[in-house]
């Protein structure tokens, strides 16, 4: 017997994969709150690095943007600045990065946001053979090629990991 297959309601997220005709798998979880990717790596059994955190940010002129981070790496908002020309850069608030976004913290993706904004990666990230994103809700993500992100978002490389 075939089990059935937990049915996700579609996102702003999967919704915009979709229409691109983009290849992706999807991979519900149990959220815990503040547990970040350590515990939607385990849940799903990858590797940290695999997962991908999507983190809304803004400059100096309060311009939001989007870098998108291996799960086990932080952000250098210093390297990032000089990289894209910035004088500063920082994480937004969680109301502000909501409004941005259209999501919940916890439960964004940097596919169909409300308002469209510069995406960075992590150049490292475009060489995994497959990533883990989130798919627009708490606890559920959804594994794509790497290579969607730049060709459905544009998404630039840039290089500011720091080792979490």
């Amino acid at each position: 017997m075939l089990a059935k297959k937990e049915h996700v309601s579609e996102t702003p997220a999967t919704q915009f994969l979709r229409k691109n005709k983009a290849e992706f798998s999807e991979h519900p979880y149990a959220y815990e709150e503040h547990g970040g990717t350590a515990v939607s790596a385990r849940e799903l059994g990858v590797d940290e690095h695999h997962v991908i955190k999507t983190l809304v940010m803004q400059d100096e002129a309060a311009k939001p943007l989007i870098v998108l981070m291996h799960g086990d790496r932080k952000v250098s908002t210093k390297n990032l600045a000089r990289q894209i020309g910035c004088k500063s850069i920082e994480p937004c608030k969680p109301e502000i990065a909501q409004k941005h976004s259209g999501y919940m913290v916890g439960g964004t993706s940097p596919f169909g946001t409300k308002k469209t904004m510069p995406i960075y990666v992590e150049r490292a990230i475009l060489d995994l053979p497959k990533i883990y994103i989130n798919g627009g809700r708490r606890g559920y993500l959804v594994g794509i090629s790497p290579a969607l992100l730049q060709s459905l978002l544009q998404a630039r490389p840039v290089e500011c990991a720091l080792e979490e």
